[in-house]
């Protein structure tokens, strides 16, 4: 009984993401129409966002290691085990920002008018994709825009999630740009809800997100990509095995 309740929640959840998506599509698409107003298409995400979850009972929590202060770009890099992470890094970020991601998701309802255009796709198994991904990531740096970044590329198939390897992309993206990295550490939004939802299903709960002290990158070359990535890696796995270990 308890796994048909995780299921329909999960069910519940999804429906709300694309009613509240309706709902705010006439003023997405308006703001979508110039990219000066992306930054309007941010604030409806974060809206859409908060509500969907919050429908469902679900909320996010954020501690900081050290207050950010959201007047200039950063990369986030953050762990995936959940569709949940999404929503949560649209709510941390106070500036405007974008994502980038799979370019699968130019074919997903809710998400193509996004990576159409603020949002960037990518397709890693193209050099020429990879290529106009990092430079269009690069023009977003220059605007001032802040970056999210997942670096495993994916959600892990196993569960319970463990940290999957990094992919050097952003590592080097914030060094050639002098752009901070913000690590964050999604502690248990797979708990609340995994991947999409469709195996272990959905429950109400709160998502506890654990941003660290952003890394700078002034005094970085790109030689120092490798390093950047697996100091990242190391801090983000860390607290993820801590709180899962509790």
């Amino acid at each position: 009984m308890k796994k048909l309740l995780k299921k329909v929640h999960s069910h519940f959840y999804r429906y709300g993401v694309a009613f509240f998506y309706f709902i705010f599509w006439p003023f997405l698409y308006y703001n979508s129409r110039k990219p000066q107003r992306y930054a309007a298409m941010n604030v409806y995400r974060r809206i859409w966002g908060f509500c969907s979850s919050a429908m469902a009972g679900i909320f996010y929590r954020f501690t900081y290691e050290q207050p950010v202060e959201w007047n200039r770009a950063y990369i986030i890099c953050a762990n995936h085990t959940s569709n949940l992470d999404a929503t949560a890094m649209s709510l941390l970020i106070k500036n405007n920002f974008c994502f980038i991601g799979k370019g699968e998701l130019l074919d997903n309802l809710v998400t193509k008018l996004f990576f159409k255009t603020v949002d960037i796709p990518v397709n890693r198994e193209s050099k020429m994709s990879s290529f106009r991904a990092f430079k269009s990531a690069a023009e977003r740096l220059q605007q001032g825009m802040s970056m999210v970044i997942f670096p495993e590329g994916k959600i892990p198939d196993n569960y319970p999630p463990k940290l999957h390897e990094f992919k050097n992309g952003p590592f080097r993206l914030a060094i050639e740009h002098n752009v901070p990295i913000i690590p964050v550490t999604c502690l248990d939004t797979w708990k609340v809800l995994w991947d999409t939802g469709p195996e272990h299903g959905s429950r109400p709960g709160i998502c506890d997100i654990y941003v660290h002290k952003p890394i700078d990158t002034a005094n970085l070359t790109v030689d120092d990509a490798d390093n950047l990535r697996d100091e990242v890696f190391k801090i983000i796995n860390n607290k993820f095995e801590s709180h899962a270990n509790r």
